[in-house]
């Protein structure tokens, strides 16, 4: 499992074994500190907290607007129909299918449903690859947050992610 230690409380994510790829690249770039001191950047109360970008990263922001970086590659899709977006659901960010019609994933840019009802027109379109396992309250107060220009939160809301031992 992994905890994301936000500026608002942790969040503590399992990753599924039914999307390896996406597992495996998530558990390297927290190996490598890649979402250390990078922010959830698009909040949207009721439908999701989206973070992972690179751009974000003190010292980075001339790197290109926030929502546009990754590591430099895309994770092929992983797309199972009992993988829902549910409240709580960790899924991939994408472009759009007008440029992506593989709907391949970010490298790096990840979601959060935090919508109560789930975000179900979703389902089928993005790789859901984890799930919230504790914090949701921390997920509800990033959903909280004030935000700005591009749905951007006015505070910074800062993750960092270590592995944590499953309970």
């Amino acid at each position: 499992m992994i905890r994301i230690k936000t500026t608002l409380g942790d969040i503590t994510v399992r990753l599924y074994d039914e999307t390896p790829l996406h597992k495996a690249n998530f558990e390297k770039l927290v190996t490598d500190g890649f979402y250390n001191g990078s922010i959830f950047h698009r909040v949207i109360p009721g439908f999701m907290n989206q973070g992972g970008d690179p751009n974000t990263i003190p010292g980075n922001e001339g790197n290109g607007q926030p929502g546009t970086g990754g590591p430099g590659y895309t994770v092929p899709a992983e797309i199972h129909s009992h993988l829902k977006h549910k409240k709580g659901a960790l899924a991939s960010a994408r472009l759009p299918d007008q440029v992506n019609p593989r709907r391949e994933s970010s490298g790096s840019q990840f979601y959060i449903v935090n919508a109560n009802t789930g975000a179900h027109f979703l389902d089928g379109q993005y790789t859901v690859f984890g799930e919230v396992v504790d914090g949701m309250d921390v997920v509800d107060a990033i959903a909280a947050t004030q935000t700005g220009l591009g749905d951007m939160p006015v505070n910074r809301i800062e993750m960092t992610m270590e592995f944590v031992a499953e309970a």
